[in-house]
């Protein structure tokens, strides 16, 4: 499939808490009716990395939209690489209840957007982002979930295993520190104890953060691997 030519916008979603959160929206040039894919930021923003993802998404056919998980205490924060420290005040502010506001918000504005396919609607995320795409899929009508290496998963969220909506694709870095094998064998675990559809896979070689060729953790090899079963995964 040839890559098509995207256009890029940034929207204002409302919130019900009364808030206001920033997204980065990139779709097919035409009007023909898409798939859409909501993009969960990793710790440092909606920074080009995900802005890239966001757009790579919409050379594939999808609308994908990046919302600012961090628009209640930093609007267009983008963090270093180099330094998680200034992050840390931003995900500690975080609620689950702030999260599943934002991700209702970020679902219905896909699900009501004219070049979005309702019924086709997935959620992927990384790092931080990737246990969002989680959370996202026990409380929304989703078609599929990604989680790139998600953090935070086990044990806070598996409770909501059972909850799940549609099948999971796991990701994760064998050499990954941040995300012991005993919290990764924790996810499956539940979800194959809830009768959940899931794939898991996990790059012996890469560490964390493997996707990103803009972290020194890039793993080029396993960063394209992942990306081939990711497309295929939300178009089968």
């Amino acid at each position: 499939m040839s890559e098509l030519s995207i256009q890029t916008d940034r929207v204002e979603l409302k919130v019900s808490d009364g808030s206001t959160m920033a997204a980065y929206v990139a779709r097919p040039s035409g009007a023909a009716k898409c798939p859409g894919i909501m993009i969960f930021q990793e710790a440092f923003g909606v920074n080009s990395h995900i802005r890239n993802v966001t757009d790579r998404v919409a050379r594939e056919g999808f609308v994908g939209i990046a919302p600012e998980l961090f628009h209640r205490t930093a609007p267009g924060f983008e963090g270093d690489y180099a330094n998680f420290q200034p992050a840390m005040q931003h995900i500690r502010a975080m609620t689950t209840q702030g999260l599943e506001a934002d991700l209702r918000a970020t679902f219905d504005w896909l699900a009501n957007f004219r070049q979005v396919n309702a019924e086709l609607i997935h959620a992927m995320g990384f790092c931080m982002g990737g246990r969002v795409s989680f959370l996202a899929n026990s409380i929304l009508p989703l078609k599929s979930a990604i989680s790139y290496y998600g953090g935070g998963i086990a044990p806070e969220l598996l409770p909501r295993a059972s909850a799940l909506h549609a099948p999971m694709l796991f990701f994760w870095g064998g050499k990954d520190q941040h995300i012991p094998p005993a919290q990764r064998r924790a996810v499956v675990d539940a979800l194959s104890a809830a009768g959940k559809p899931y794939i898991n896979v996990e790059f012996s070689e890469a560490d964390h953060g493997f996707h990103c060729d803009e972290r020194p953790s890039y793993h080029a090899r396993s960063a394209r691997l992942a990306w081939g079963m990711t497309l295929e995964f939300v178009r089968s």
